[in-house]
């Protein structure tokens, strides 16, 4: 396990005690804010391929946490399909 990881260690345990969505989405938002800082080290240390995995980093976070909007979005949908059709009955 990398150095990082172990530091990071304690907090992912207590992130994980966090159910469901709320955890998927403190996680996203904790790699958007990793990748931030990556980005802006990159940025102020002239390492281009730094910056670049920031800029990688917060981008697949951003694009996971939309994913699971439109998730919640379309199950939400779903659900209420299926409620109208249980009233109807």
């Amino acid at each position: 396990m990398s150095r990082n990881k172990d530091i990071l260690k304690p907090i992912d345990i207590f992130i994980g005690k966090i159910k469901g969505d709320k955890y998927m989405s403190v996680e996203n938002k904790f790699d958007q804010a990793k990748g931030s800082i990556k980005e802006g080290f990159g940025k102020l240390t002239g390492d281009s391929k730094t910056q670049a995995e920031g800029t990688t980093e917060k981008t697949v976070a951003k694009l996971k946490e939309v994913a699971e909007e439109v998730k919640e979005t379309v199950e939400g949908a779903v659900n209420g399909l299926k409620n109208s059709f249980k009233k109807e009955d």
